[in-house]
């Protein structure tokens, strides 16, 4: 569910509601105020003040049917209904009365300053506080309009016993153990000081995105038992130039105070990016002054004082050298995407929380799931669950985790996606054609599943291979292999149908780039040896490459790409000929089941 917020109104519109508040108040508060002050008597009264001469001012109003008078010295104003009286105006006159056009009813200088001055301005300051708390949230903080405010803000954790520890992280055993050397330093800092070391003032926790690095930051607070300060690098950036730096202050005085503790700066890329110098846009904004502060404090405090500086960021090369040079940032600990004994454990650790039958079996799940960060095995777990409750069963199943997984890489089935019989043809003979060309090549994967069941992804089937175990390295021949199995597809809707479809953009697409890497990132080119023709970017956030040499290379590199992916498109397409009775067979057999396991799969290719 979404929360839904109220929309922001524009600054004019409170103006215009106090404007509204004061005509008001002029036109109906101040008069009927005024009202409070006049006495009313009877009319007997009256006779008996004009008798003796104790009128002062006098108005008749007829159409009210009223009489206002006052009294000599003109300091009560009394009020006294009309009565039939034709000689009332010659004895008020004999009186020594003085008749008046309109008496003055606030009779008190006191009274009439207050509501002509003072409570005006009052209503004025009080709604201009009220404006400035909503313009200071929006604009990121209760202290965002506060100059001179120096709170920090921070999320402050007073780890429990029962807190994140280093069992609940799974799959990261050597970021573990790079920071069980913090939790023991903040257990016993003696052994450190007797022989002189000094822990590092500030660890740099590395990884893409969904790999844990936040909750290994809170399982070592958990596990040392301290307080734990937790910020993002957004939360320092504010409007104002200075804030930023503010912050950085009272999180590391209010640190200093709690010591021992633990400081967490989560993304600290968004205050901790290389400085341009002043060449484009200044070097005296308000994010450098943020990061000029933060050097500050770094160098400001000793490395046994008790507090550590944990911070996390995917985009360690954007970071500037003065933060993570020795002294500051003097650890870095990759936080790398789990192998397949890591993803059997966090599978694990995620399935305690759940009800799980007893036959699932953990190590297969894993398999299936290669490259998953531990983001994404939750989300698995999770869909699973889900997915179990919505057929009915009390406990997740082996089915229940499979088909969660193919959640995730291709998106739930379209059950209202009605292919026609010449679509689902073509698409079952290009699934059997990827099977078909990995399985007779010896260094691809084997298959675990294909199916030609559309899903929401846009995908109309895919086939699923699964490593057999942990993989670091890939040869060419691998590498060459999975082209080859890519362009199966495509090669099998030629020799069966001798036409082409657009089924196969995404397989186009993952072909050239495996090409590109070989030629250009990889160095097993013959032509351009082991000479580097491109450089990786954002290496945890999808590894963009771009190209590092003259436009005549580039040229060359083109085609050398496209010669690598036509050669084994051709190999796909020389043994999908050679075996084209098998292709039949299958792909009539995948047409009839939609979807059809590995092992059904290969019983049918060596019947």
């Amino acid at each position: 569910m979404h929360e839904v917020k109220t929309p922001k109104r524009p600054l004019i519109f409170y103006y215009i509601i106090v404007m509204l508040i004061l005509a008001l108040f002029n036109f109906l508060a101040m008069p009927w105020l005024a009202e409070r002050q006049i006495k009313e008597v009877d009319y007997g009264t009256f006779m008996s003040m004009t008798e003796r001469g104790e009128i002062g001012l006098v108005e008749v109003r007829a159409s009210e049917n009223q009489i206002v008078f006052t009294d000599k010295e003109q300091t009560t104003v009394y009020e006294t209904g009309m009565m039939p009286d034709p000689d009332l105006t010659g004895r008020l006159y004999s009186s020594g009365a003085q008749f008046s056009g309109q008496i003055i009813k606030q009779t008190s200088p006191l009274l009439s300053a207050l509501l002509s001055w003072v409570l005006p301005i009052v209503l004025m300051i009080a709604v201009g506080q009220f404006i400035s708390r909503r313009i200071a949230r929006s604009m990121g903080g209760p202290n965002a309009m506060m100059f001179g405010g120096d709170k920090s803000g921070a999320k402050v954790y007073v780890q429990s016993s029962d807190g994140i520890k280093f069992s609940d992280v799974a799959g990261e055993d050597e970021a573990k153990d790079n920071l069980k050397e913090i939790v023991e330093y903040l257990h016993d800092p003696s052994k450190y000081k007797e022989i002189g070391a000094s822990m590092p003032k500030g660890v740099l926790l590395v990884g893409p995105p969904g790999t844990g690095k936040t909750m290994l930051a809170k399982a070592v607070a958990g596990e040392a038992q301290v307080s734990f300060f937790s910020m993002s690098g957004s939360e320092f950036v504010e409007m104002f130039v200075g804030m930023g730096a503010s912050k950085v202050r009272d999180l590391f005085k209010q640190a200093k105070e709690k010591a021992p503790c633990i400081v967490f700066i989560d993304e600290i890329d968004a205050i901790g990016k290389k400085r341009d110098g002043g060449i484009a846009g200044g070097g005296n904004d308000e994010r450098e002054q943020t990061l000029n502060q933060l050097l500050t404090e770094m160098d400001g405090f000793e490395g046994n004082t008790g507090v550590i500086i944990l911070a996390a960021t995917n985009r360690p090369e954007s970071l500037d050298p003065a933060l993570t040079r020795p002294g500051r940032f003097d650890r870095r600990v990759p936080v790398e995407l789990p192998d397949l004994a890591g993803r059997e454990a966090i599978l694990r650790v995620h399935a305690r929380k759940i009800k799980v039958a007893e036959d699932v079996d953990y190590l297969q799940i894993a398999r299936m799931a290669s490259g998953a960060s531990g983001a994404e095995l939750a989300n698995i777990v999770n869909e699973a669950a889900l997915r179990a409750v919505r057929q009915g069963r009390q406990v997740v199943t082996q089915e229940d985790l499979t088909e969660s997984i193919e959640v995730v890489i291709a998106g739930y089935q379209k059950k209202n996606a009605i292919l026609t019989d010449r679509e689902k043809w073509t698409v079952a003979y290009h699934e059997i054609g990827h099977a078909l060309v990995a399985a007779k090549q010896t260094n691809s994967a084997p298959v675990q599943k294909i199916t030609i069941i559309p899903r929401t992804s846009g995908a109309l089937g895919y086939t699923m291979q699964v490593e057999e175990g942990n993989r670091y390295l890939m040869t060419r021949e691998e590498i060459e292999a999975k082209i080859a199995t890519l362009t199966g597809g495509r090669a099998a809707e030629e020799v069966r149908f001798g036409v082409i479809s657009t089924g196969a953009s995404n397989d186009i697409e993952q072909a050239t780039k495996l090409a590109r890497a070989e030629i250009c990132q990889y160095g097993m080119s013959d032509e351009f040896d082991m000479v580097a023709l491109e450089t990786v970017t954002n290496q945890y956030l999808g590894g963009d490459a771009s190209l590092v040499c003259s436009a005549e290379t580039q040229s060359k590199i083109d085609a050398r790409v496209v010669e690598l992916v036509k050669r084994q498109h051709e190999k796909a397409l020389a043994i999908l000929r050679d075996n084209s009775a098998k292709l039949d067979e299958l792909a009539k057999y995948l047409y009839e089941r939609e979807t059809i396991t590995g092992e059904e799969f290969m019983r049918i290719l060596n019947s």
